[in-house]
């Protein structure tokens, strides 16, 4: 059994936290949490595919220059290619999943 109680923790980005619940080469599961005003460059994945699944709050996505905006138990596809970027504009913490297929490690390109 894994949990965020049990996995691997790491920091990235401004204090945001992440947790490996399936950590492959083929597939990777991520137990993320981000603080109010927190955001993550803007980037892509050449091959990697990811689904963002929300816990926990709502978390703004823009995708190739729209903005969603994911509430609890909502969920929207990054296709490979796609250029996209991760941001909590609202006052309370978002918890989320991402699920990467095959793993984004070495697959990320950052944008200006």
């Amino acid at each position: 059994m894994i949990s965020k109680d049990n996995a691997e923790h790491y920091v990235w980005g401004d204090e945001c936290d992440g947790w490996y619940l399936v950590n492959r080469q083929d597939m990777l599961v991520i137990h993320e949490k981000m603080p109010p005003g927190t955001a993550e460059k803007r980037h892509f994945h050449s091959v990697s595919r990811q689904f963002f699944f929300v816990l926990k709050g709502v978390l703004s996505m823009e995708l190739e220059g729209e903005i969603h905006h994911i509430e609890a138990q909502q969920g929207l596809e990054i296709p490979p290619g796609a250029k996209h970027q991760a941001k909590n504009d609202t006052a309370s913490s978002v918890e989320f999943i991402v699920i990467s297929h095959p793993t984004p490690r070495g697959d990320r390109s950052d944008l200006p």
